[in-house]
C-alpha cells in the first residue's frame, strides 16, 4: 500500500510540475514580442541612419565636384585670357 502511496504522490507531483502557468506563459511571450519589436525599431534606425550618411556624403561630393568644375573653368578663363595675350 505504501507504493501505490508512494506512486500517486510522485505521480500528483510531475503532474503539478507539468501544469502551465499562463501568467508566465503570458509574461514570456510579451517580453519576447517586446524584444522583436525592439530588435525590429532598432534595425529600422540604423539602415535610415546609414541612408541618410549615405545621402550626406552624395550631397557632399556633388558640393566638391560642383567646386572643382568652378575652379577649372576659371583657370580655363585664366589660360585663355594668358594665351590671347602671347
Amino acid at each position: 500500500m505504501k507504493k501505490v502511496a508512494v506512486t500517486v504522490a510522485v505521480l500528483a507531483l510531475g503532474l503539478a510540475a507539468c501544469n502551465k502557468n499562463n501568467a508566465d506563459n503570458t509574461a514570456a511571450n510579451e517580453t519576447a514580442v517586446e524584444n522583436t519589436a525592439s530588435t525590429d525599431v532598432n534595425v529600422a534606425t540604423e539602415n535610415a541612419t546609414e541612408a541618410a550618411d549615405s545621402a550626406l556624403n552624395a550631397a557632399g561630393n556633388a558640393v566638391e565636384n560642383a567646386g572643382n568644375a568652378v575652379d577649372n573653368a576659371q583657370d580655363a578663363v585664366s589660360n585663355a585670357a594668358e594665351n590671347a595675350t602671347h
